[in-house]
């Protein structure tokens, strides 16, 4: 059981009296013809059990149901996707709630800036010496998320970053959970770039220059999942001289960056291939070592060929490597760890 995933709930009789104003799926038009949805989660008629499944609530009697998240509820297939988009969205409000509900503070990108993106933050990420920094992947995940449609369709303990943070704070890290992909606004129907997150890269820089070198951070865990690693790549060419004094593991999980850009320098290349694991998708048993490229970063199998999977699928094993690095220095590469 996770009592983190415990959430208050509006009650029986308060859901049974007022469950004629929203059944499950209503929805209604706006003036301009557009269809509005619920604006919470209880209203789309779900909730998320005290196993961090998102759960049917049985309309007459507001009781949690068996009953998982049902995507074809229309013949329309084009409002089906709709649907499941603005239940997304709420989704990620509900998981920017549990953030704060772990003791995380919401802290503006860049600093200053009304119309700002943001990132959440432990309240002793600037002291401690140890610091975890969270980077998701592309496309509509934002922060504290790994994949929506593990969320959805799983469970918080796989689709969220929360077993990551929590698991950090445990282990007496500062953690920092960056939303590299919140990159613009909404005003008056246009979007308008958020300046200094205008992209994931530019978002994570801005982070880094006002969050992180700050920080008294003596060891630094950078931990990110599919084109986070592309942003971490970035990272590291952008803050070399931090990177080389105080990155001293990075767990990537199924990323795409590839190969180690040739742009950066020779010593920060090693370095990376150094400090650096990557758990890719593979048939093979978790944490076995898969071909290794010289001067790349050594890949591992996340003993699940589902690429969403890998985060949670790997979390013991990059702890375990990060902390063996941050004890030791850089493991020497062998057939399995």
């Amino acid at each position: 059981m996770f009592p983190l995933f415990k959430k208050n709930v509006i009650s029986k009789f308060m859901l049974s009296k007022f469950s004629g104003l929203f059944p499950r799926n209503i929805t209604t038009m706006s003036s301009s013809g557009e269809l509005c949805f619920p604006k919470t989660l209880e209203e789309f008629g779900y909730r998320f059990n005290d196993c961090g499944k998102l759960r049917k609530i049985d309309q007459k009697t507001g009781e949690s149901t068996d009953a998982p998240f049902e995507f074809n509820i229309s013949s329309d297939p084009s409002y089906n996707q709709k649907h499941y988009e603005a239940l997304g969205e709420i989704i990620t409000e509900e998981v920017y709630t549990m953030l704060r509900d772990l003791g995380l503070k919401q802290l503006p990108v860049p600093p200053g800036n009304d119309n700002s993106s943001f990132i959440f933050a432990s309240e002793d990420a600037h002291l401690v010496p140890k610091l975890a920094v969270l980077i998701h992947g592309t496309g509509v995940v934002r922060a504290g998320q790994w994949a929506r449609s593990l969320i959805i369709n799983d469970s918080l303990e796989t689709g969220t970053q929360i077993p990551y943070i929590r698991k950090a704070i445990n282990l007496g890290y500062g953690v920092i959970v960056m939303n590299t992909n919140d990159n613009y606004r909404l005003i008056d129907g246009k979007k308008f770039p958020i300046e200094g997150s205008s992209n994931p890269s530019e978002h994570a820089s801005t982070v880094w220059k006002h969050y992180v070198l700050p920080t008294a951070a003596e060891k630094i865990l950078l931990i990110a999942h599919s084109f986070g690693g592309v942003v971490t790549m970035s990272l590291a060419s952008n803050f070399e001289e931090d990177f080389l004094r105080r990155v001293k593991a990075i767990a990537l999980t199924d990323s795409v960056h590839g190969r180690i850009p040739r742009a950066v320098s020779s010593r920060l290349a090693e370095y990376l291939s150094e400090v650096g694991r990557n758990w890719v998708t593979s048939s093979e048993p978790l944490d076995k070592m898969l071909p290794e490229q010289q001067g790349e970063i050594q890949c591992v199998s996340a003993g699940t060929t589902k690429h969403e999977l890998t985060s949670a699928s790997s979390i013991e094993s990059v702890f375990n490597f990060a902390e063996s690095l941050l004890a030791s220095g850089p493991l020497a590469t062998n057939n399995s760890i």
